[in-house]
């Protein structure tokens, strides 16, 4: 594990939300195993700026957001050629086209050409053809104003795109052209997707997989990063804050403005999150917010590559880059967490709907 010191942060201390003061000095950063990329511990992924489902920003706000971020030690960024059907990689590329020690990693697998742009959360056609996936990354390139892409990801591969293997010989093609430097999988569109993950890994050894994985939605992440037999895959980890609950910040009056997608989600989810947060106070210190103890929890496994929390505005921004240098989660606090997960922190609910192939009866049968 290496540091970079944020010379435009030096000696500047920021109040947060909570009430607290951090000093942000350094950034942490972690290399991507059998490639040359360094990453921040702390990312930034772009779809809060750039799907309509977190809120709108203006693209003088969205830029002025990226930029702070590299100023405060933050040089990962994660995007979709999908995210608002393009702007999420023309928006980068227009900040970052000078900046080649910034990564970037984008996702392909989406056929959106041609189709309406929209705020809602329906799932797009897919295309893993090597024709269109081509046509996909010269356009990605295209927009992000590159010659090669960082992290290429194939965006919430099913169990058939593990299995056809003109899919990753076209991936390893990338390579040796030199358009990208690695290749992943994304794994989606919603929490799940365990064997999918798992075969990736076994068959096709990528550099990295993107998944949900946070202290109230530990399964089936943790059981990937386990049964992961590579020691060269490393882990994106989205929703680190279980979309915001996490950091801290709702109560049973919470309201989301109408173009926020949370404002959709049953009102049971707000209830139970709150009934399950209120038995993680004692993961609040002075110096350390709920929020950024979230993102230590993930930082703790050795195998995250990266955590994207969902950045809305400067102050959070600063508070989550802060997280890496915040007092590390002790041994008592990483058990006693544990203990609140194995019995779903004291809280009654219907079992999570997981997606994906599930089960090894499942898994066998697509392999069959």
């Amino acid at each position: 594990m290496t540091y970079k010191f944020s010379f435009k942060s030096w000696n500047r201390f920021f109040l947060l939300s909570s009430g607290f003061y951090v000093n942000l000095i350094a950034m942490k950063f972690r290399n991507l195993p059998g490639t040359d990329i360094r990453v921040s511990e702390i990312g930034f992924g772009v779809w809060t700026l750039t799907t309509g489902w977190w809120g709108s920003y203006t693209e003088e706000e969205a830029t002025r957001l990226l930029k702070e971020a590299v100023d405060l030690g933050i040089n990962f960024f994660d995007t979709a050629d999908v995210y608002g059907h393009g702007y999420g990689e023309e928006i980068l590329g227009k900040a970052f086209r000078n900046s080649p020690e910034v990564v970037i990693a984008t996702k392909v697998g989406y056929n959106f050409y041609g189709v309406q742009n929209r705020t809602d959360q329906h799932e797009l056609p897919q295309d893993f053809s090597p024709g269109f996936l081509k046509e996909a990354v010269d356009r990605s390139l295209k927009r992000l104003k590159r010659d090669c892409i960082d992290i290429l990801q194939l965006h919430n591969i099913r169990m058939a795109h593990v299995k056809d293997d003109s899919i990753w010989l076209f991936l390893e093609g990338l390579l040796k052209e030199g358009k990208i430097r690695s290749y992943g999988v994304a794994l989606g569109p919603a929490i799940g997707w365990l064997y999918e993950g798992l075969e990736s890994i076994r068959l096709r050894k990528p550099h990295v997989v993107q998944h949900i994985y946070n202290i109230l939605e530990s399964y089936p992440g943790k059981a990937l990063m386990e049964g992961a037999q590579s020691d060269k895959t490393r882990f994106l980890i989205r929703v680190p804050h279980a979309s915001g609950m996490l950091e801290g910040r709702y109560n049973s009056k919470t309201q989301f403005s109408e173009t926020d997608h949370r404002r959709f989600r049953p009102k049971h989810w707000l209830e139970n999150g709150l009934k399950k947060i209120a038995s993680l106070e004692f993961l609040v210190l002075p110096n350390r917010t709920l929020g950024q103890a979230a993102l230590q929890w993930i930082l703790n496994e050795g195998k995250v590559l990266s955590c994207l929390p969902n950045i809305y505005n400067s102050v959070q921004l600063r508070e989550f880059a802060a997280a890496p240098e915040c007092p590390p989660l002790t041994q008592e606090e990483l058990s006693k967490i544990d203990s609140l997960i194995s019995i779903n922190f004291g809280v009654e609910e219907e079992p999570e709907a997981y997606k994906g192939t599930m089960s090894p009866e499942q898994l066998q049968a697509a392999g069959s």
